[in-house]
């Protein structure tokens, strides 16, 4: 398998999972409808268990350019290959965001509040401000990659073996970080769900948050790179 039929697969799944259990907590009429954040932080580590199993052998499982960008960085990777593995993980991303609108398309519907409908697709900050957002985002980021480098070792790839503690860092990301924005952590988590709510017809639509989305594109990709370079510098 491609590295990036390996992140094709592996985001589409990671995507599917993460932003179907968010659409299980919001959507109205769903049986997991109001079941909380707690719900939402334990799927979304859930998620990234199963993603990162099924990507690792092939491309080392990064699932999120933000790991790519960093990797190449500190050269476990080579520059060559990050459009590989970004074009899969967006194309993947939409690919989920597709599917959970397909799963719970009659949810969708009866959902008339529009940011709730949004929640499904990508991040929104609770108290908008733009630097805070952004460092906020760069602080998880940063805990991301510079966590999954000791975990991966001098090894470039998030292996089956590390599915486990990667999730489980996610999951504590997500609990104790993942307030004040969502938790994006991840460009292609965001952006290729963003894209697919301004594309599918959604019955309740607002806007998709353009003003908003290059906060989680560029705040993981400059916590990833400085946690690379720390992470270099240590070890």
């Amino acid at each position: 398998m491609s590295v990036f039929m390996s992140e094709f697969i592996g985001t589409a799944v990671l995507v599917l999972l993460g932003n179907g259990v968010v659409a299980n907590v919001v959507l109205n009429k769903t049986k997991g409808n109001s079941s909380g954040w707690l719900v939402i932080a334990f799927g979304w580590g859930i998620a990234v268990f199963v993603a990162v199993y099924i990507a690792s052998k092939a491309s080392g499982a990064h699932l999120n350019p933000a790991i790519s960008i960093a990797f190449a960085a500190i050269n476990k990777i080579s520059w060559a290959q990050v459009p590989a593995y970004i074009g899969g993980q967006m194309l993947g991303a939409m690919t989920g965001a597709l599917l959970v609108w397909i799963s719970y398309r009659k949810h969708f519907d009866a959902t008339s509040d529009t940011d709730l409908t949004q929640a499904v697709f990508c991040t929104s900050p609770a108290i908008r401000s733009n630097m805070s957002n952004l460092v906020t985002e760069l602080i998880g980021t940063f805990v991301l990659v510079f966590g999954a480098l000791f975990i991966t070792g001098p090894a470039a790839s998030l292996g089956a073996l590390d599915a486990l503690p990667v999730a489980l860092l996610v999951l504590g990301i997500g609990l104790s970080l993942g307030g004040p924005t969502g938790y994006a952590i991840n460009p292609a988590r965001d952006l290729g769900p963003r894209i697919m709510h301004a594309i599918l017809p959604l019955k309740s639509k607002g806007p998709s948050g353009w003003n908003y989305s290059w906060i989680p594109v560029l705040g993981p990709v400059i916590g990833g790179i400085l946690a690379a370079l720390t992470y270099q510098a240590l070890v």
